[in-house]
């Protein structure tokens, strides 16, 4: 996959995230169509692998995984309501998982995903090692203090 290819499959991924009540999530059928999967019912059969894996690691699966009805336009003007999935991006994270790795699109979401763990993973742990050095210097202030008192 070139450089461009997946530049652009990761700018289409964040630009198709909108945020609900401060949570960031995607359309079920727009991330079905990133992901390069034609019919809705085989994306539905990764989105209930995706939903096992959520359940069997203790989850709320409807918390990542709501269900909703969306309106789309059909032709002469009509409208026509159809079911979708909110999905978070850990719901995006298990779709990716559980998904087709022969489809480019399924190996740069696999990929997408391990690299923003982590970054995630190294954030923390700088955060873990920033407040150890900022406990360590106030136990030495406080430590000199008590010696100043000592003496």
């Amino acid at each position: 996959m070139k450089s461009d290819e997946i530049k652009n499959l990761f700018f289409q991924f964040e630009a198709a995230a909108s945020d609900l009540e401060g949570v960031e999530c995607w359309s079920a059928r727009e991330l079905q169509e990133l992901l390069g999967y034609s019919k809705w019912e085989n994306f539905e059969k990764v989105i209930q692998k995706a939903k096992d894996a959520c359940h069997n690691a203790g989850e709320e699966v409807d918390y990542h995984f709501p269900d909703i009805r969306k309106t789309i336009p059909m032709p002469k003007g009509a409208e026509k309501e159809i079911d979708d999935i909110l999905l978070t991006r850990y719901a995006c994270y298990l779709i990716a998982q559980n998904g087709d790795s022969r489809k480019e699109e399924i190996a740069f979401a696999q990929n997408y995903f391990a690299v923003q763990t982590r970054r995630a993973e190294l954030v923390e742990k700088r955060i873990l090692e920033y407040e150890r050095v900022k406990a360590r210097e106030k136990l030495s202030q406080t430590e000199k203090q008590l010696s100043g008192i000592l003496y």
